[in-house]
């Protein structure tokens, strides 16, 4: 059993002849009781100091085993989330990538018939000006044809006043002249009046 300040202090030894000196051996012991009173002391306070900071290291102990596990899950959180983006990424660039293809697959159609536009059009330029060519040749034929002189006409030789021409439709018996043309035959009849 341990001692306590007051058991070294309140101790009494036995008397005997030629002993120590009662007085010195009670101010020794009243100087080591206080002390080790203050030793008693001083070791509860730190067994409460011992016990408030093992205290504390458990609950530190407690709070750093969530925080590993809360790291854990954030790191994990982190890579999941990493690990989806990146696969969101993936499909909006496949689908961006399948706009784009579309878009450029389209414009080129659009370039291709806008170049078959062209092509035609120019097409176009080049008949319209043989007809307008055409038409010009024709028109001046037709100038030529009204500036000759009628009378030198072959087809109006042999015409008289009051004498009228009929274009009939050649027949079968009737064979065309050297002036007539091979589709027509110029009819003369001359007026029974007159």
């Amino acid at each position: 059993m341990r001692m306590t300040p007051l058991d070294v202090q309140g101790h009494q030894f036995a008397r005997r002849l030629r002993g120590y000196d009662p007085d010195e051996v009670d101010a020794f012991l009243r100087i080591v009781s206080e002390d080790y009173e203050a030793l008693v002391l001083e070791s509860a306070g730190q067994n409460d100091c011992i016990r408030r900071l093992e205290t504390r290291i458990a609950e530190l102990s407690a709070q750093e085993d969530l925080l590993k596990e809360t790291l854990l899950s954030a790191q994990a959180m982190t890579e999941e989330l990493r690990g989806s983006t990146e696969r969101e990424a993936e499909l909006r660039l496949a689908e961006v990538e399948v706009r784009a293809e579309k878009i450029l697959d389209a414009s080129h159609r659009r370039a291709a018939g806008l170049a078959q536009d062209i092509r035609e059009m120019r097409a176009l330029r080049v008949r319209l000006a043989e007809s307008f060519r055409s038409a010009a040749e024709t028109h001046l034929s037709l100038l030529e044809t009204l500036e000759t002189d009628p009378e030198k006409d072959p087809l109006a030789d042999g015409l008289v006043e009051g004498t009228v021409a009929y274009l009939k439709r050649k027949t079968r018996h009737s064979k065309p002249g050297p002036n007539e043309d091979s589709s027509c035959l110029i009819a003369r009849e001359e007026s029974e009046t007159g």
